[in-house]
């Protein structure tokens, strides 16, 4: 995997003749995880799609810039909500599905070590449908490893679990995805807490962010200082509510 680049996000978006946010400029930590918060409709998931270059239908007025100078082009790998597998392939195949969609040589050694890093090497040859919730999304964070991408955008990839599975799902994401550059879209102040180097808020007035937490992710969820951080999340995703 090539050095993971810090990212930098900065401009305004409108939804018609509606503006999405005002300007604002995200920076993403070079080997960093990066959390993202706020209500529905305010333009997470479009920041997250502008980096990955990927179509928002909105009107994104400004630019994406990388810490080393390189284009994003081909450095990025997504996780969406949704774990995504094709029903009518086996675990092993929805690993290997980024080489298919290139018409590249798989690397079947390779799959077989990610398989085996999420604990699915009994399950490779299964169907989605043979799976848990959970299992489909080890076998979607295993296909993402997959591409071996220094830039990781994840769009609440985990919030469809149940509490146990979530919990397990940012512990695996966190040791895995450790030293590459990740954004992660949550609505959950409680992942943010456990994961995030740097939390950031987003709404209708802007981008703000939190106060950089001491202990480095990933943090217990028990732990006194994790729990602090939880509730001034949720103080501060309450204020425009009130």
């Amino acid at each position: 995997m090539t050095p993971a680049p810090a990212v930098t996000v900065e401009g305004s978006a409108r939804l018609g003749q509606q503006p999405l946010f005002p300007p604002v400029s995200l920076r993403l930590g070079a080997g960093e995880w990066t959390c993202l918060l706020g209500p529905s409709g305010v333009g997470k998931s479009s920041l997250l799609r502008i980096i990955a270059g990927l179509e928002t239908g909105i009107d994104f007025t400004g630019h994406v810039t990388t810490g080393d100078g390189a284009p994003l082009a081909g450095r990025i790998a997504y996780m969406a909500q949704s774990d995504l597998l094709f029903p009518w392939r086996s675990v092993t195949e929805n690993v290997l599905l980024g080489a298919a969609l290139r018409g590249t040589a798989p690397d079947r050694a390779r799959a077989r070590e990610l398989i085996g890093r999420v604990g699915l090497t009994d399950h490779a040859g299964k169907r989605p449908a043979a799976l848990s919730g959970g299992q489909r999304q080890r076998a979607a964070l295993a296909r993402t490893l997959m591409e071996d991408r220094p830039v990781i955008l994840l769009d609440e990839p985990f919030s469809a679990l149940d509490a146990r599975n979530r919990a397990a799902m940012q512990s695996l994401a966190a040791s895995l995805l450790a030293g590459r550059t990740v954004l992660l879209v949550t609505h959950d102040p409680a992942e943010a807490a456990r994961l995030g180097h740097r939390i950031l808020v987003i709404d209708e007035a802007g981008l703000r962010e939190m106060p950089r937490p001491e202990m480095p992710p990933l943090r217990p969820v028990s732990d006194p200082a994790t729990l602090e951080i939880q509730m001034a999340l949720f103080a501060e995703l309450g204020r425009g509510a009130e």
